[in-house]
């Protein structure tokens, strides 16, 4: 029986041991102090948000709703189906664009977005310079939409015109189907918003050779498990965004031998396997529409917090949730933080851009980086910035992805469905990790790092889930 009469029920008789919460002074001075501190890393909900998280925490749909929409999330597959134009794929006419982010008018567009569009003028033959194309952006006389109003994505500025070839994907599983335009490399190239004559040459040879190659090589072979390479490459120090090399070669694998029995001249199809091959980030133009058929299976449950879309324009950041419908809640861009490429530097970088980060809304790229430690060297930081990364995502996620997991973390799934009450209840803001375009249109690439969304998106994501609360909460 506890002796009752002793002071304090024996709380001084032995060595503290204390738990703390909040700013790391208090631990710090007990530390001082030889006592033995466990930190918990709590902080206070984001700033006037305590009435909208109460009301959707007590939403009695939200629990259920977020086990059906991530259970759809990481149930869902992605198979290669075919290589077409997007004026047949997506229905596009001359004079209509698609581009990254959230809806955007050319007169806030960003550098890199501008000089992406100037690009896409001149390769679709409705511009003979720049400055004419320039001219007829400025006027109104072309269509711009987002990619992801299309079920398509498209890396950094985005930038889709009807004669691009697009990658075609399907979900046999739900039977969505997503799209996405060729990779071109890196440095200048149309997508980081470079436009000069050799830009335009690689586009028209990707239009002309590379993209009727695959057609015949994906239709000869027949579909291609994209969502199985993503899961053996996280095994092989790929994360998804920024780091592709073996998704690129387990790809080229397997479309190789129908890529060279291909009715071509054997020149074109060395060269298109001398582009992939050369190309790291080729396989990123396929595990973006996975990712994008993955959350999209997720969309349109009433009563779910999960985020289903985070995509940039390099002027907006924005966000859509499953629970809301097609509604965006946007903010500013920031601007990443990472290394730079020759004499580049901060001063040269846009806000981040670019529809990529679907792949840290699926739960991989930044989200993942534990899996590819060697990122760093592309996109700074350390080694256990990686780890920290994404053992952090996983404060704010709903689930662990089943096929795509974490070798050093025990195999451990990737933290999967981000849930805006936990990013609202935590300050714990998503991690991505991106390209940087230059800011200036023509520019192309000046490096790569890190950068999270801007915080209000989530508070104003959270009201609006809170005013679809029913009224019997």
């Amino acid at each position: 029986m506890t002796d009752t009469t002793t002071p304090l029920h024996g709380l001084l008789s032995g060595e503290p041991s204390v738990v703390t919460a909040g700013v790391g002074l208090f631990a710090d001075a007990l530390r001082a102090q030889a006592a033995q501190v466990t930190e918990v890393d709590w902080r206070p909900p984001m700033d006037g948000t305590e009435a909208d998280l109460a009301r959707v925490m007590a939403d009695p749909r939200r629990e259920e709703a977020n086990r059906t929409a991530v259970s759809r999330l990481m149930a869902a597959g992605a198979e290669l189906v075919d290589v077409r134009p997007a004026s047949e794929a997506l229905g596009m006419e001359k004079g209509v664009f698609f581009h990254a982010g959230p809806p955007i008018t050319w007169d806030r567009a960003s550098g890199p977005l501008k000089g992406a569009l100037i690009g896409g003028m001149l390769f679709e033959g409705l511009a003979d310079s720049p400055e004419e194309a320039e001219k007829h952006l400025a006027s109104g006389d072309v269509t711009l939409d987002p990619c992801h109003h299309h079920h398509a994505v498209g890396p950094m500025a985005g930038v889709v015109s009807p004669s691009m070839w697009m990658f075609e994907l399907r979900d046999p599983v739900h039977g969505g189907r997503a799209w996405c335009s060729l990779n071109e490399g890196l440095g200048k190239v149309l997508r980081y918003g470079a436009y000069g004559p050799e830009v335009i040459e690689r586009l028209q040879w990707m239009a002309n050779v590379l993209g009727p190659l695959l057609q015949k090589a994906v239709r000869a072979h027949g579909p291609v498990d994209i969502k199985a390479i993503i899961a053996q490459m996280l095994q092989m120090g790929d994360e998804g965004h920024n780091r592709n090399r073996a998704g690129t070669l387990m790809f080229l694998r397997d479309i190789l031998p129908s890529l060279i029995t291909a009715d071509a001249p054997s020149s074109d199809i060395a060269e298109a396997v001398r582009f992939m091959g050369a190309n790291d980030h080729f396989f990123l133009n396929l595990d973006m529409p996975a990712c994008k058929l993955a959350t999209d299976a997720a969309r349109d449950v009433p009563g779910s917090t999960m985020v289903v879309t985070m995509a940039r324009n390099g002027t907006d950041f924005g966000i859509q949730v499953s629970g809301t419908g097609d509604e965006w809640f946007t903010g500013p861009a920031n601007t990443p933080e990472g290394l730079f490429l020759g004499s580049y530097g901060p001063e040269d970088a846009n806000p981040d851009i670019g529809d990529s980060a679907i792949t840290e809304t699926a739960g991989i790229g930044g989200f993942a980086m534990a899996a590819a430690p060697a990122i760093v060297r592309f996109v700074g930081g350390d080694v256990p910035l990686a780890l920290r990364a994404t053992r952090s995502m996983y404060e704010i996620t709903l689930d662990e992805h089943p096929s795509f997991q974490v070798p050093i973390l025990e195999f451990r799934g990737t933290p999967s469905g981000i849930d805006v009450t936990k990013v609202v209840r935590t300050g714990i803001l998503p991690q991505i990790n991106t390209g940087m375009a230059g800011a200036v249109a023509g520019t192309g690439q000046v490096g790569a790092g890190l950068v999270t969304p801007p915080e209000q998106c989530f508070p104003a994501a959270l009201a609006a889930l809170a005013k679809a609360v029913p009224d019997t909460v």
